[in-house]
């Protein structure tokens, strides 16, 4: 009897993981976060609890609790309902992502275009089908909002310009900071007053929660690509919105209707990867803020873009053919994605962000020689010396400075831009180390 009583425990306890505890240091809530019951358990890892549905004997009782949901979308207290509802094992990953980011609530996907997608159902189920966005974003974000795939508007505009493109209609703002591929920034507080009462949704999957937390500046909705560094391994694909308990509700709602659920396996895989999240992220960190320091002083680069609160990604533009430098990594994977234990470099005016048209994806400053690398957690003279061989065969550009590093608190590599392309302003901080 009493096995029988700690299986259903283990499989249907999670209500326990929704009292915040006293406010604790990110990398407590980091390893915790998601797992404060388990050692009254008995446990030390969480179990993975793979059942698509589950079993009651009191059908009024399950219907009512299936009403509630339908009105609130409130998670049901007691036992688990569906899979499609919820599961024991990605409720934790909210939990503990919600945590990390200083939300009420998490609502977790399968992808992180799903979790997007749910939003933009969200809004327009309410009859607020206009979006206002900031360019750039990542390029199939950009492409959902532009195509109106999902019978929403856009419309484009730069960050001072948000107040004034505000319309009855507009039922969000979208932006993301540092953006990709550029790594531009965005004062995000600025941004989120000239929202008003309009939903701002800020994607933080670049700077994750380790770096900078959107709500706490005035962003309701905070996205994750949990693919990305929250996940950290390149094994596991999903999305997250960190939001107010409101909004939670309204996404599993959408979540539910859709059919768009995290996997189980994924989301012990995800709360997995967030106990190591901030010593990754800090120690990628550290080694992209050196190598954008040596690109900054080669020749052979035009313009190095990192961000000013750091970060593990740098984007760069070369001078020479920059498909020779993909073509011409050897440690380094030439492959699309980011955030990973390895490093990552990518084309993405070919890959992430060819669907973006030409003229909007310039005009964003994506252009065609910049180069986006992810910095992962390998030596720092071993990435250097595999970036230094693929740059070999670029073109110098004539009388640049030598390729000595600048002094420690150099902004910028001075070379002009290559003929012909439309380039943004670097935020390198060459001498910071987060």
């Amino acid at each position: 009897m009493r096995a029988r009583w700690m299986f259903t425990l283990l499989s249907m306890d999670t209500t326990s993981l929704h009292p915040s505890p006293a406010r604790r240091a990110l990398d407590t809530e980091a390893v915790h976060a998601g797992r404060d019951d388990l050692a009254r358990q008995g446990l030390h890892a969480p179990p993975i609890d793979l059942s698509t549905t589950y079993p009651s004997y009191d059908s009024r009782g399950e219907a009512a609790r299936i009403d509630a949901f339908a009105t609130t979308g409130a998670e049901p207290e007691g036992p688990p309902v569906y899979g499609r509802l919820g599961n024991p094992t990605v409720a934790r990953f909210e939990t503990a992502l919600a945590r990390l980011e200083g939300t009420d609530s998490a609502v977790a996907f399968a992808s992180g275009m799903a979790a997007l997608t749910a939003v933009l159902l969200a809004r327009a189920s309410t009859g607020l089908r206009h979006v206002v966005a900031v360019r750039p974003l990542y390029g199939c974000s950009d492409h959902l909002l532009t195509a109106g795939l999902l019978g929403s508007e856009v419309t484009w505009t730069d960050p001072a310009g948000i107040a004034d493109a505000l319309r009855p209609d507009t039922g969000l703002v979208v932006v993301e900071s540092p953006a990709n591929p550029t790594l531009a920034e965005l004062d995000l507080r600025a941004v989120a007053h000239s929202c008003g009462s309009v939903p701002l949704l800020a994607d933080n999957t670049f700077a994750t929660p380790v770096l900078q937390r959107p709500a706490e500046h005035g962003a309701r909705l905070v996205l994750h690509s949990a693919t990305k560094y929250l996940g950290g391994h390149g094994d596991v694909m999903a999305g997250v919105v960190a939001c107010d308990e409101e909004f939670a509700g309204q996404l599993r709602q959408i979540r539910f209707a859709t059919g768009g659920v995290l996997h189980p396996l994924a989301g012990y895989l995800l709360l997995r990867g967030l106990a190591t999240l901030p010593i990754r992220v800090r120690a990628a960190s550290a080694t992209a803020a050196e190598l954008a320091r040596r690109l900054a002083a080669d020749p052979r680069v035009a313009h190095v873009h990192y961000p000013r609160i750091g970060g593990a990604m740098i984007a760069f533009e070369t001078y020479g053919d920059p498909h020779e430098v993909i073509a011409g990594v050897g440690l380094i994977t030439p492959a699309v994605s980011l955030g990973s234990v390895d490093s990552l470099i990518q084309h993405p005016a070919s890959i992430s962000h060819r669907v973006v048209g030409e003229t909007d994806r310039r005009g964003a400053g994506v252009s065609d020689r910049l180069l986006r690398l992810s910095v992962g957690l390998e030596d720092v003279e071993d990435l250097w010396s595999d970036l230094d061989g693929a740059l070999a065969p670029s073109v110098r550009g004539a009388g640049l400075c030598s390729s000595a590093a600048p002094p420690r608190g150099a902004t910028s590599h001075n070379a002009p831009a290559p003929a012909n392309e439309s380039t943004t302003p670097t935020a390198l901080r060459p001498s910071r180390t987060p």
